[in-house]
């Protein structure tokens, strides 16, 4: 286990193949949108519904941080032993259907990032950049049917030529976080073997699924989850910030860097 402790101790991402990301918490702070959005779904179908104990962050973190929506509806409620039908991904927000209530916090979510717009991570986007500049390719995997949308209010869409999210997890069946098969198969497309390429990820949920596909590094971020929990489900690594894996990419030399290793060229 790599445990962190400043740059010295962490890898050069840019000797990798490719970098699959995450979405949620790793680009973008999406995940606090969608943690307000969860929280104020729930609270109210438990209000109206006497559903005991009262939904708490934890309950994001255990059952919705990662997943496929639907997924994670079916989850939280399985863990206060509802079960209510799964119904359909077209069923209105008002339907008391796993995909209806599903549907309804996405109606939060866009409202609040239509609202309020998103910005990438700073220390992401420097990441992006020398990755960029390397030559290194990078993807996003992501559960979240709102991903395109997230990328393109984030301005970071063109930086990501595959994008492996959860409408394309529906359309090509494939099961969702912690199973291995979304971050395979991202990987696949990008051209990449999984055993050369690096998967960055903040969900417990999502760790377990690029370890179980056989991922050269797995990247932990902290935004919540707590690095105990991270390297628990897999992680090799983890960093409470991009910024961290920026600051390990060794650059090339230049003559000017230093003068003394270069004073034969004089």
């Amino acid at each position: 286990m790599i445990r962190t402790g400043g740059p010295v101790s962490l890898p050069d991402l840019t000797t990798y193949d490719a970098v699959l990301f995450d979405l949620d918490g790793v680009i973008t702070p999406t995940a606090e949108v969608h943690m307000h959005a969860w929280r104020v779904m729930f609270e109210r179908l438990f209000a109206d519904w006497g559903i005991t104990p009262p939904y708490t962050d934890a309950d994001y973190f255990d059952h919705l941080d990662g997943k496929k929506r639907y997924d994670g509806v079916a989850a939280l409620l399985r863990s206060r032993d509802v079960e209510v039908p799964w119904g359909e991904p077209a069923d209105a927000a008002e339907r008391d259907t796993v995909c209806g209530i599903g549907n309804r916090k996405n109606v939060v979510f866009s409202q609040v990032l239509a609202d309020e717009g998103i910005r990438p991570y700073p220390g992401t986007v420097r990441l992006l950049d020398l990755l960029d500049a390397a030559g290194v390719p990078v993807a996003v995997v992501s559960s979240s049917k709102n991903a395109q949308d997230v990328l393109a209010a984030a301005g970071v869409r063109d930086r990501f030529p595959v994008v492996m999210d959860g409408v394309v997890a529906e359309r090509e069946h494939l099961p969702s976080k912690p199973a291995p098969d979304v971050f395979v198969e991202a990987a696949r497309t990008t051209g990449v073997d999984p055993a050369r390429a690096v998967a960055v990820e903040d969900a417990i949920s999502g760790v377990a699924s690029a370890a179980a596909g056989g991922f050269g590094l797995v990247v932990g971020v902290d935004r919540g989850a707590g690095a105990r929990a991270l390297t628990d489900a897999g992680a090799h690594i983890v960093v409470s910030d991009l910024a961290e894996l920026a600051d390990a990419v060794r650059r090339p030399l230049h003559p000017h860097d230093n003068p003394e290793s270069t004073e034969h060229l004089r």
